[in-house]
């Protein structure tokens, strides 16, 4: 073993390679201690890479011990996995959601705590250069007070997506799977949301979950906001086609948030400035400022991040707190939408509250 970090991956599906293409870049820095993977595609994964496989994390912390653990599975074995890292004093970074529910978040905030274990979630965009120059913006006031933002994300899912029958079932539609990074951002930008109000239908697929939702946010600042999400629609507005952080979708020109503010507006992902000529008066010229982003991979600087709480030296950006948030703001929208009415989210632990 040499001095650079070590980090095992459990689960090497294809965002678990993801995480293994980002650390495998950054050589200089960590390696890829062992793939853990049940599969023959996993064992053969880690032939190919190089690196000691495993059928299990209970096999791999009995002959190794990694630095940290990437836990990549299946979200239904989220919480085991992150229980038996947090056991044995493991830092952990869980790919979103942190679970499947809210219930099951809690148990591991409620382990890390107790154990003093970091564990990071995989809200991979709040990493993005663009992502951290809008929160520097309204943190500086540029936009004056954030009154009402608008989060779009519309996708086309092909039908063969569906072939596995857990991606038919509640819980797995857009607003779980895809709208649930939005929403992370969403809070991250504009603060917590003190209610939802949501619809949502099944029209187009007619699968048990829903295909397109359409949410009112109330957060505690008073502002309001918006969010459209289905995946049957062809569209260039979705954080994946806008952002291109990945090269396996076709990049646009186009944005999908806009958050507007008493003293300037912003667009992002192409980061506009937007304000009136002498300010105030909408009768008066308006023009873009475009601020100047430096482009990175946010997966690489998830795990450079997850290096940097590892030695001790950063406390986690998206903590098992902020994944429970945001998980039960996800859960609240499906539970408006099933009952027709607004649901109030309930308070959850500051997540920088002290460990104490």
């Amino acid at each position: 073993m040499s001095g650079r970090v070590q980090i095992a991956l459990a689960g090497a599906g294809l965002v678990g390679r993801w995480h293994a293409d980002a650390i495998l870049s950054m050589e200089s820095e960590v390696a890829l201690a062992a793939i853990v993977d049940p599969s023959p595609d996993g064992k053969a994964y880690a032939d190919k890479v190089g690196v000691p496989w495993h059928g299990s994390l209970t096999e791999l912390f009995g002959s190794e011990r990694p630095d940290g653990v990437v836990v990549a599975t299946p979200n239904q074995v989220h919480l085991e996995n992150a229980l038996e890292c947090i056991s044995v004093d493991c830092p952990v970074l869980i790919e979103k959601p942190i679970a499947t529910s809210s219930d099951e978040a809690i148990q591991i905030v409620t382990a890390a705590r107790e154990k003093r274990v970091p564990v990071l979630v995989g809200h991979h965009r709040r990493h993005n250069p663009i992502i951290r120059k809008a929160k520097s913006l309204i943190e500086e006031g540029r936009l004056g007070r954030i009154t009402t933002v608008q989060s779009n994300c519309w996708l086309l899912k092909p039908e063969d997506y569906f072939s596995q029958a857990w991606r038919r079932a509640g819980g797995a539609g857009p607003v779980m799977v895809n709208a649930i990074h939005d929403l992370d951002l969403l809070r991250y930008l504009c603060g917590e949301v003190a209610s939802v109000h949501a619809a949502a239908s099944s029209a187009v697929r007619q699968f048990e979950t829903e295909d397109t939702a359409a949410v009112l946010l109330v957060f505690e600042s008073g502002a309001l906001g918006t969010l459209s999400v289905s995946d049957t629609v062809a569209s260039p507005w979705s954080w994946e086609l806008t952002a291109g952080e990945n090269s396996a979708y076709a990049a646009t020109d186009q944005s999908c948030y806009l958050v507007g503010g008493t003293e300037a507006s912003l667009s992002l992902p192409d980061a506009r400035l937007w304000r009136h000529d002498g300010g105030g008066n909408w009768k008066d010229p308006i023009g873009f400022e475009s601020q100047a982003v430096q482009k990175a991979n946010p997966l690489a600087a998830q795990i450079r991040h997850f290096i940097s709480v590892i030695e001790g030296e950063a406390e986690p950006l998206v903590s098992a707190e902020e994944g429970l948030n945001s998980l039960a703001l996800a859960e609240a929208i499906l539970q408006s939408a099933a009952d027709g009415r607004a649901v109030t989210l309930e308070s959850i632990p500051d997540p920088a509250a002290s460990l104490a």
